[in-house]
């Protein structure tokens, strides 16, 4: 007597063996999801620390403010120099 497989043994047979694989797959991804995402995140932390440490420079920050400045007042300068009226 033969052992024979109907169509739906065959199609949960086989998809099974597909969710199993998904699964594995699932897993994986989620593994190297959570790398990366420490990955990045420590990648942040140092960021933010160098970022702290930069706010903490008071002289850093006197060369960006003068450097604003200075840009002001030649982008006010070639303001002025675009829209002035022409003298007739």
């Amino acid at each position: 007597m033969e052992n024979q497989k109907g169509p739906a043994e065959k199609f949960f047979k086989d998809f099974g063996k597909k969710f199993d694989q998904f699964l594995v797959e699932a897993k994986d991804a989620g593994t190297r999801v959570e790398a990366d995402l420490k990955s990045k995140f420590e990648e942040l932390k140092v960021a933010a620390e160098k970022l702290k440490s930069e706010a903490e420079n008071k002289e850093r920050w006197k060369e960006v403010e003068e450097s604003l400045k200075k840009a002001r007042e030649e982008l006010n300068k070639a303001l002025n120099a675009a829209f002035k009226k022409k003298s007739s």
